[in-house]
């Protein structure tokens, strides 16, 4: 049978499942399992109606990524982009330039709520406006889904059914609240409003800054980046500190010295000759703060050295990209300009790819954190200290080139 002939005979299958409601295996038909929720969502304080009003309608979503069907591979990474394109599509300069000039027009516009954000959270304007340019493209970005329908897609049937279980239970908690199901548009992974929170992080971050009793993270931009900014600081953000700086790599070093496993102080970096790639200094608050180095491309684009905030970014989203392309942003609506080395050079991230590296670089004895298809520091790093042991060009970046070499290596063995 051809590739195509199996692709087409699975997704008749699942659809076949879904207008059976079931699939072919344990799990119950999704009514059934809609049914099921009632006893916790009733524990949580969900009444019947709010209960009976979120799933009037609602039908499991199929095409969602990060599902687990039947004849269906593994595709978390399919609706991130953050973990497919290219560094360099991912972090365009132009698109960047202008959601920057958007950021500062409306920095002007809501300096009052900014300013007390910074005063009574401690997140900086620049990156909770820089969160919210990313993730909705200030309000602009149509969130495509339905969260229930997502959420109940993905408890139902996703690979991580106890998490995204526990994120429906907390969607209805926000429905009995008193948020309107028109509001409850998301990702396809669940996020809702303004800043795209997770219904779980809901009652636990979400502000309402104008005083009006309301925590409306939707339609009100204040409480929205209010709500965003005690996330970030709920998150571990340090006040007064920047999320990283872009530095040259002296020749004596590469990319294989990348991660947070091999954070030393700005101090120590200073020694081995890292410079900041705009010229500056690095200042006297910073050589004894401890720093990693980070090179989302490998060798082929601007590497940095990055600092607490940028983990917590991180943790917003666990995306090395998106944490770049947050801090750069913020930076450049304070002003600050394009990176000092440009992008480019690495092609699309090759989910097969990654993922036979990573365990064929793990059987190799190399500390692979864990094969998921994902581009991160500690692959870039192995990857690097592979091509040192093996006296290829390091540059860190998971290629075909590299993946072959791997293969040979491992054959001639």
């Amino acid at each position: 049978m051809t590739l195509f002939a199996r692709s087409f005979l699975a997704a008749t299958l699942a659809l076949l499942a879904l207008c059976t409601g079931a699939l072919a295996d344990d799990r119950p038909p999704f009514a059934e399992f809609i049914e099921g929720l009632w006893p916790e969502a009733k524990a949580g304080g969900v009444s019947r109606a709010t209960f009976d009003k979120a799933f009037a309608g609602v039908k499991p979503n199929l095409k969602l990524p990060d599902l687990d069907l039947p004849g269906r591979p593994s595709d978390g990474a399919k609706g991130q982009a953050e973990f497919t394109r290219a560094p360099k599509d991912y972090l365009d300069e132009a698109y960047l330039e202008r959601l920057a000039a958007t950021g500062r027009q409306l920095e002007a516009k809501h300096r009052a709520e900014l300013e007390k954000i910074e005063r009574e959270i401690g997140v900086d304007r620049y990156s909770i406006l820089a969160i919210w340019g990313r993730e909705t493209a200030f309000g602009q970005h149509v969130l495509p889904h339905d969260a229930i329908e997502v959420l109940a897609t993905l408890a139902w049937t996703g690979r991580r059914k106890d998490l995204f279980r526990n994120e429906l239970i907390e969607a209805l908690k926000m429905l009995q609240s008193g948020v309107a199901r028109s509001d409850m548009r998301a990702s396809w992974a669940g996020a809702v409003g303004l800043t795209q929170f997770m219904p779980s992080e809901y009652f636990t971050h979400a502000r309402d800054l104008n005083g009006d009793g309301r925590k409306d993270i939707f339609r009100n931009v204040g409480d929205a980046l209010a709500s965003g900014a005690a996330q970030l600081a709920g998150k571990g953000w340090v006040r007064g500190v920047t999320w990283g700086y872009e530095v040259i790599i002296p020749a004596s070093s590469d990319c294989g010295l990348e991660g947070p496993t091999q954070a030393r102080s700005i101090a120590d970096w200073q020694k081995m000759g890292y410079k900041r790639a705009d010229g500056q200094p690095w200042g006297a608050k910073y050589q004894p703060v401890e720093a990693y180095l980070m090179s989302p491309a490998g060798a082929y684009g601007p590497s940095f050295l990055v600092f607490e905030n940028y983990k917590v970014i991180r943790r917003y989203n666990m995306s090395d990209l998106y944490a770049v392309f947050v801090g750069h942003l913020a930076d450049r609506i304070a002003g600050k300009g394009d990176f000092v080395h440009a992008f480019g050079g690495t092609g699309a991230q090759k989910t097969k790819v990654i993922e036979e590296i990573q365990t064929r670089l793990g059987k190799a004895g190399y500390d692979v954190e864990k094969v998921d298809g994902k581009v991160g520091s500690n692959t870039r790093k192995v990857i690097g200290l592979y091509q040192r042991a093996n006296g290829l060009k390091v540059d860190c970046w998971p290629s075909d080139e590299v993946l072959n070499h791997i293969r040979r290596t491992a054959a001639a063995r």
